[in-house]
């Protein structure tokens, strides 16, 4: 799912020194395929050119309501009506009080007026500039009426203090522009996804595990998020987290199992990506084993636990997905364990084909239903493939999803 593609974004830009971050999100929006119009304040223009963003984004950046960099006397009406998106990155406190209160004399606040779509802003300021109530009340104000507020982080500051007040980081601006616009069919539902492999221990310093990266997962978790839901992620992989999203961090089967039992009852999907190793050591060595304190090394496995048939026998109204890594009978593998797990939905993937293998950037995948369908999915980009599984987990006769935007307050 191309979220921003063929999207029009506005995108305003105020008179900061983080306005030169802006020009590297026109370049993230224009290469997730939107268009992207900026308006720019006076302020804005002194700390970066319009010959700028016109060159990344191949359209004029407009400055002014009337005249030179105007576009003529409707176009804050001609934008607003165009537009699916309209962000303002970075946001000073300015801006902030002419948008909370409809003071409308310049062109972007004239065309925040204007605008029927989805909004959000992104603050960038001084930490005690931010802090002050008047700009915190603006902030409610703003998102009492449905705009969504990207909060700015906290780091050393252009001013030479550190607190918070930096703005968001470009990865999670973009986040909430793909989730603004993504259709919102998971708005509110509980989901937890799993990601990466365990880890068993055989001394402090060895364990036995497998390849995987996680990757899959964290597209599941992003995916999700994107739509709306509530999205928990409990992984074993060291990747950074995707925006906005809760991260529990674990290492062995056993630890995961837990942290899934401890919110199993309150979720509604559960997407089960992760690859748990099958065996562990019996007995953990207390110190590191010394290569030349013997000539031979036997380990003794057992089982891990199996974590999706816990969950399955727990299962009252939450959909359970699993995910089948095959290396031979891919399909009747995974149609085995969608049986003997009773799962809602089963996902499977052949690792050893070009594409689809462990720390692929890509997947390939078929997914298998009860009673028999499959889909089979072509090569494609993970994330593409997690929103692929998330339209396949609304066809389910169980899924709880509605597809109701916020609520706005004009």
């Amino acid at each position: 799912m191309k979220v921003l593609e063929g999207k029009t974004i506005l995108l305003g830009v105020c008179g900061g020194i983080a306005a030169y971050k802006a020009a590297e999100l026109c370049r993230l929006l224009v290469q997730e395929g939107a268009t992207v119009r900026v308006i720019m304040t006076a302020g804005a223009t002194e700390f970066i050119t319009p010959l700028t963003f016109s060159t990344l984004t191949g359209q004029p950046a407009l400055t002014a309501i009337f005249g030179a960099g105007s576009g003529g006397p409707l176009t804050h009406i001609d934008l607003a009506n165009k537009a699916d998106l309209f962000l303002v990155a970075p946001a000073t406190a300015n801006i902030l009080a002419k948008l909370a209160t409809g003071l409308a004399d310049d062109l972007l606040s004239t065309t925040a007026l204007a605008v029927n779509c989805p909004t959000l802003v992104a603050p960038a300021m001084n930490v005690n500039m931010y802090a002050k109530a008047a700009v915190q009340e603006n902030l409610a104000t703003l998102k009492r009426r449905g705009w969504g507020i990207i909060e700015p982080e906290e780091g050393f500051l252009a001013c030479g203090t550190t607190g918070k007040g930096r703005l968001a980081s470009l990865e999670r601006i973009v986040a909430a522009c793909r989730r603004a616009l993504a259709p919102q069919d998971y708005r509110d539902l509980v989901v937890l996804v799993t990601a990466g492999g365990t880890r068993e221990p055989l001394d402090p310093v060895r364990y036995i595990g497998n390849y995987s990266s996680g990757k899959m997962g964290y597209a599941l978790a992003r995916a999700a998020w994107e739509r709306g839901a509530r999205v928990t992620l409990i992984t074993a992989s060291p990747l950074p987290p995707p925006p906005e999203v809760e991260v529990v961090r674990v290492q062995t089967a056993a630890e995961m199992l837990a942290a899934l039992e401890e919110r199993f009852a309150g979720a509604d999907i559960v997407l089960k990506a992760a690859a748990v190793a099958d065996f562990r050591p019996v007995a953990k060595a207390t110190q590191k084993i010394k290569k030349g304190q013997q000539r031979e090394l036997f380990v003794h496995l057992e089982p891990t636990v199996d974590i999706l048939a816990c969950l399955s026998r727990m299962k009252e109204r939450q959909i359970l997905v699993g995910f089948a890594a095959e290396t031979e009978d891919l399909l009747a593998n995974a149609g085995q364990k969608l049986h003997d797990k009773q799962l809602d939905l089963i996902v499977a993937n052949d690792v050893t084909r070009p594409g689809a293998g462990f720390g692929s950037e890509t997947n390939i995948v078929t997914l298998l239903f009860p009673g028999g369908r499959k889909e089979e999915l072509p090569q494609l980009p993970k994330l593409e493939v997690a929103h692929r599984i998330l339209d396949a987990v609304t066809t389910l006769p169980r899924f709880p999803g509605r597809s109701a935007g916020p609520e706005r307050e004009e």
